[in-house]
């Protein structure tokens, strides 16, 4: 969500993937950006335009995608680390080991780690750190998947036994998410104890978050001595800033329109990346009329998803036909199954039982491109007899209506993260598809040997619910970093809404 979307942490369940696992131990090293040669200031302050503040500092409390973006990688660590290309690498777990049924997890971490108060890092962080992920309030995006923690010993200050129920293939990509943090820190919603390359300055709600290099960093220290998030309520605020020197560097473009000022001017540079995030019209499909598959494929085929992305991104982003993009293992193009066909449409609606049609009311974040996209949307659907009431909501409302309560018929949300279509395979999850045949095969990937394995049963899994149109997928946005000509060394990928600043290097 976005702060504002399933880009919000706080809103996202489970992923499941197999990833190579680098055994090189590293920090601050390259993670995919580009870079150019010559000189840089390695006093310099880089400026950082978004549109995605945070909601508090606490990943397993609420922060959103923001708090992802300022301090995941930055502030604080895991025991290993997502890179901008996709890769799981060791970042404050020295080395691990994996007792032969696949069920222990031996940790040794790295040593002559810091937290930003002066504390060493010990065992018992780590093993806070875990439970707050796994404790009743969280609200981590890795909770679910995280269940399978069964026990978690500290037998030494530098070593860390997690002891899981059943296997799990994605234990160690997931540990990617959990920040280790200071196991006596408070208040962490408003203050931070990582061991990141930089410590938080200062949170000026509403306009800016600073941070400063950390000197006593374990690794090689930031490239840059200070990094300030400026947050804008739209994005033509936001390019306005770019124009005027303001900030250095936008994390996601979100103004297809205004490229062209960028692209033909030298003082910039506009690069196009792997984008994981997913616009979705997502059902409640445990209440009428969408628990009913023909009322979704209806929706679906009523929808020229083609026509709104050029509508909102001209002629950036792409189609996908279900929940999985083309940088996951499992990737099929499906966009065949849900293509516009009004007619398909109505000929569903009367099998259904609404051979005029019906009325729904759809929730919309307020923020771009949500209503754009519901104004859309309702035109399309007039067309087979369905009137849609658009309700726009805040964030927090479409947390608490739609994700917490589920009292909500259809909604419109953002979700970034890769590797996420196990989420269908939960039917707890918030829009309440349940498919037991697509929940056990999620169980036995998640379980698998090998990611050969893992790939065929979610392979099947992306076709079954792509084919009982489980949510119709709008499409998938683009990755737009728009930066000054005289930066490098920054994130062009942005997987899951991280956005590591240390390898920044200003001219």
């Amino acid at each position: 969500m976005n702060t504002k979307s399933l880009r919000t942490s706080s809103a996202v369940a489970a992923t499941t993937v197999v990833l190579a696992l680098t055994l090189t131990a590293c920090a601050g090293g390259s993670t995919g950006t580009t870079t150019t040669g010559g000189k840089h200031d390695p006093n310099a302050t880089v400026n950082i335009g978004s549109l995605y503040e945070p909601q508090n500092l606490d990943n397993t409390g609420g922060g959103g995608q923001g708090v992802t973006e300022a301090l995941h990688g930055n502030v604080y660590e895991g025991l290993f680390r997502l890179t901008d290309g996709g890769e799981v690498e060791p970042l404050l777990a020295a080395s691990h080991q994996v007792s032969p049924d696949g069920l222990t997890y031996t940790f040794t971490l790295r040593d002559g780690v810091t937290f930003h108060s002066g504390k060493a890092l010990t065992s018992q962080d780590v093993k806070h750190s875990l439970d707050r992920v796994l404790a009743p309030d969280s609200q981590s995006a890795r909770k679910k998947n995280l269940s399978v923690v069964k026990s978690i010993t500290t037998p030494d200050p530098r070593t860390v036994t997690v002891t899981l129920s059943q296997k799990s293939i994605s234990f160690v990509y997931n540990l990617t998410y959990v920040w280790i943090v200071n196991s006596e820190a408070k208040d962490l919603k408003q203050r931070e104890d990582g061991t990141g390359p930089y410590r938080l300055d200062q949170w000026t709600r509403g306009s800016a978050l600073s941070l400063d290099r950390f000197g006593p960093y374990w690794g090689d220290a930031a490239a840059n001595k200070k990094v300030v998030f400026r947050y804008f309520k739209d994005a033509t605020a936001l390019n306005n800033a770019l124009l005027t020197n303001a900030v250095d560097v936008v994390t996601s473009e979100q103004s297809p329109d205004a490229l062209d000022q960028f692209k033909n001017n030298p003082g910039y540079k506009v690069t196009e990346g792997n984008s994981t995030t997913k616009l979705l019209l997502a059902f409640n499909d445990k209440a009428k009329p969408f628990d009913d598959v023909r009322v979704r494929q209806a929706v679906s085929f009523a929808i020229d998803d083609k026509k709104l992305l050029e509508s909102v991104w001209g002629g950036h982003g792409k189609l996908i036909g279900s929940m999985v993009p083309p940088t996951d293992p499992w990737y099929e193009d499906l966009t065949a199954i849900d293509a516009h066909d009004p007619e398909r449409a109505k000929k569903l609606l009367a099998e259904a039982g609404y051979p005029q049609g019906f009325s729904l009311t759809l929730d919309t974040p307020n923020y771009d491109p949500h209503p754009t996209a519901a104004t859309f949307i309702t035109s399309q659907l007039a067309k087979v007899g369905i009137t849609v009431k658009i309700n726009t909501i805040t964030p927090d409302e479409w947390y608490t209506k739609v994700y917490k309560n589920r009292t909500f018929q259809a909604t419109l949300q953002e979700h970034v993260n890769d590797r996420d279509l196990v989420w269908y395979g939960n039917p707890d999850f918030y829009w309440g598809y349940n498919n037991p045949q697509v929940t056990a095969w999620v169980e036995q990937a998640e379980q698998a040997s090998t990611a050969a394995a893992q790939t065929e049963l979610l392979k099947k899994v992306n076709r079954k619910t792509a084919e009982e149109a489980a949510s119709d997928w709008l499409y998938l946005y683009p990755q737009i970093v728009v930066a000054s000509s005289g930066l490098s060394g920054y994130p062009l990928n942005g997987l899951n809404s991280q956005f590591y600043a240390y390898d920044i290097k200003k001219g």
